[in-house]
């Protein structure tokens, strides 16, 4: 059940909508959603939201992570998580973009990852844009 203190999306602390690109890692693969990537791998994915702030107390977060459902995080140039909003646009906790249910069959993720759909989309962006979250998840569900 909820509670006034659940983890929660909220609005981006800038007060406005953002739509960029921005590059998220994964640090977890209990999920069966990531069943086709690796831990540590980067995605270049579309954001597209007013909305989008992840929020949770220290305690929450630490339970989150220690169960593997914190599935990705918003990433610097180096891979490193961070509240720079640069790289972090709506300045989740924990740089948080993506979490899981405790089983991980339910995925919530903020970053549009179904916004690429080939080769010809983003091609003046550098990064590994291809994130087979959806072809794992059918393969899983199926």
């Amino acid at each position: 059940p909820l509670k006034a203190d659940s983890p929660t999306l909220t609005y981006n602390t800038i007060g406005r909508h953002l739509s960029r690109m921005v590059d998220t890692k994964v640090v977890s693969v209990m999920s069966p959603w990531f069943a086709n990537v690796k831990a540590g791998d980067i995605h270049t994915v579309a954001i597209s939201h007013g909305e989008g702030r992840f929020v949770a107390s220290p305690e929450q977060i630490r339970q989150l992570a220690a169960k593997g459902q914190i599935a990705t995080q918003y990433v610097d140039l180096n891979g490193k998580a961070t509240y720079d909003s640069t790289f972090n646009p709506n300045q989740s906790v924990f740089a948080v973009e993506g979490i899981t249910s405790p089983d991980g069959r339910v995925l919530g993720k903020m970053a549009h990852t179904e916004r690429y759909t080939g080769e010809t989309m983003f091609r003046n962006i550098d990064g590994n844009k291809v994130q087979p979250i959806f072809a794992a998840g059918t393969e899983y569900f199926k």
